[in-house]
């Protein structure tokens, strides 16, 4: 979709609170053309109310399957954003966003296109 979102004028732009050197690895390999900023401790996903601690429970599953998170984001908070769509117009007014805690749960593209087309 990456085409159609420039087409229209607009940018991509991913938020992650991986630290820079694991989210270069993943696109170089993937071979992404658009950035991929930090957000260190999860400071914007905070001010959006989208970051979230994970819970003991849940920490002691990812320590026992070798995912380290603190390596990974830099810190030892062990905590995510909930993945999100936002788009923001020219003047940085929300023009269409969606949020779902269940990260498996890919939302269809086409609200946010419609969205873009309407800007």
């Amino acid at each position: 979709m990456l085409n159609e979102i420039e087409s229209l004028g607009a940018s991509l732009i991913v938020l992650s609170p991986q630290l820079p050197d694991f989210t270069r690895k993943g696109a170089e390999a993937q071979k992404l053309t658009f950035p991929i900023l930090t957000d260190h401790d999860n400071r914007v996903g905070d001010s959006l109310g989208l970051a979230f601690r994970l819970p003991d429970d849940l920490i002691e599953v990812y320590r026992k399957i070798g995912v380290d998170l603190p390596r990974f984001n830099g810190d030892e908070s062990w905590r995510l954003p909930i993945p999100a769509r936002i788009v923001l117009d020219r003047n940085g007014i929300v023009a269409y966003a969606e949020a779902d805690p269940d990260y498996t749960h890919r939302p269809e593209v086409e609200p946010m296109l419609d969205a873009l087309r309407k800007l």
